[in-house]
């Protein structure tokens, strides 16, 4: 595997942190809304990944892996019903539904998709390194 397949690697991986951060971002951002009906309600939206392998090059060496966003779907979680009569949203019933963000789990989400997003920079940092070392060799 070369440095070109490690940072494509790293690249994709951060790519996919970004995703990640982003629907956090729109969840958090939506914690507290509320609609008349359920349907209608705020869904959290959580990110789908799958591990790519690309094929293998002659005598077994890897040409390349990475990660991609297959989706960003919908929570099944479900809705937080309040009963409130007098808010301008409630239902006839006097119901209010209010999203399926759990924050805590969201802001857990979050600190998880920067470190891993850190993570990728070092090992693009390190790459460079690696690259430059490896061009002070020849002048010698």
């Amino acid at each position: 595997m070369g440095f070109k397949d490690i940072s494509r690697i790293a690249a994709s991986a951060m790519t996919a942190q970004t995703v990640r951060l982003n629907a956090v971002a729109s969840n958090l951002a939506n914690a507290e809304t509320a609609a008349g009906s359920e349907p209608a309600a705020y869904r959290a939206r959580k990110p789908v990944f799958a591990t790519v392998y690309r094929g293998e090059q002659a005598f077994g060496q890897w040409q390349g892996a990475g990660v991609q966003v297959l989706d960003v779907v919908p929570s099944q979680a479900a809705m937080r019903k309040a009963h409130e009569p007098d808010h301008p949203l409630a239902d006839a019933n006097g119901d209010v539904f209010y999203s399926n963000v759990n924050a805590v789990e969201e802001m857990t989400d979050m600190l998880s998709a920067s470190r891993a997003f850190q993570t990728n920079v070092e090992v693009m940092a390190r790459v460079k390194l690696m690259q430059q070392d490896l061009l002070k060799l020849g002048e010698n």
